[in-house]
């Protein structure tokens, strides 16, 4: 399945770390970057170690470094290399060459965040960098701070930009950023809501709380979930007659840019095998 939310926890914080992979959410980011206290980069590295080494996660389990051109990137990097996770959230990218040197040593699964106007510039060549990449998406604090955007509506067009390059390089649609206001559940389903509308398909939360309403945006249906199963199964009849467009049992026309959205909705619907062995 898609998944719909990303829970992001603290490192450092092993009560927290249990709790996330509790709450419910489709993935969680154990985060060794901007909620750990330079005192404690080493312990939120042990606690991701440990995580990777029981293999006990039953969920996409995703760990943000630290910037891979920064004093703990790259130890953070060696250290999870090869391990079993579903992949790594590489922070402040902005260096195709950067993202390059970091897919070949960690043998991961990258989700690249654009912090800052020079990685938004090249959020294309960044998409293209190595075959690893499996996302992108935007760190929308960081990158308001280097935009000096005052408000919200000043970043929809650098979202805009980030579906794009990700469509255009065949990677899955990008997941939105987190709400910070975490007590606002109404402010939190009106962005989501447009996120959806603009391309994004899930997002990343920093409180269980958030997530049933990030779950309820990003969930098909009932009734949609059956449109696409007959979408899906029109496209079947018209593959086995050789054909590529058809009618289906209600008389709408199925081509394939009708069925590559019921695929979509399937995907957020069916469960799908945990991922094993770094890969997605």
């Amino acid at each position: 399945m898609t998944p719909r939310s990303w829970l992001y926890v603290p490192g450092h914080r092993a009560d927290r770390v249990a709790k996330a992979l509790a709450a419910g959410a489709d993935a969680v980011v154990v985060d060794l970057e901007d909620a750990v206290p330079p005192a404690q980069k080493a312990t939120a590295r042990e606690t991701a170690l440990r995580l990777a080494s029981q293999g006990l996660h039953e969920r996409s389990l995703w760990v943000r470094v630290n910037d891979p051109t920064g004093p703990w990137g790259e130890d953070d990097i060696d250290a999870l290399a090869g391990l079993e996770l579903t992949g790594l959230r590489v922070p402040r990218c902005e260096d195709p060459a950067v993202i390059r040197e970091v897919a070949t040593r960690a043998g991961l699964p990258l989700q690249l965040l654009l912090e800052s106007a020079a990685g938004l510039a090249r959020a294309a060549e960044l998409a293209t960098a190595h075959p690893l990449v499996a996302g992108l998406g935007l760190g929308e604090a960081d990158l308001s701070a280097d935009l000096r955007v005052t408000g919200d509506d000043g970043l929809a067009w650098a979202r805009g930009w980030v579906v794009v390059a990700a469509r255009a390089a065949g990677l899955p649609s990008p997941v939105q950023s987190v709400y910070t206001d975490v007590a606002d559940l109404d402010g939190l389903r009106a962005s989501t809501e447009r996120a959806k509308a603009n391309g994004f398909v899930g997002r990343s939360v920093v409180h269980p709380r958030q997530i049933p309403v990030v779950h309820e945006v990003f969930t098909p249906t009932s009734a949609e979930v059956a449109a696409a199963r007959a979408v899906l199964s029109a496209a079947a009849r018209a593959q086995e007659a050789g054909e590529v467009a058809v009618l289906d049992a209600d008389g709408r026309f199925v081509d394939p840019a009708v069925v590559r959205r019921a695929r979509l909705v399937h995907d957020l619907t069916e469960p799908s095998e945990p991922p094993s062995g770094g890969t997605s």
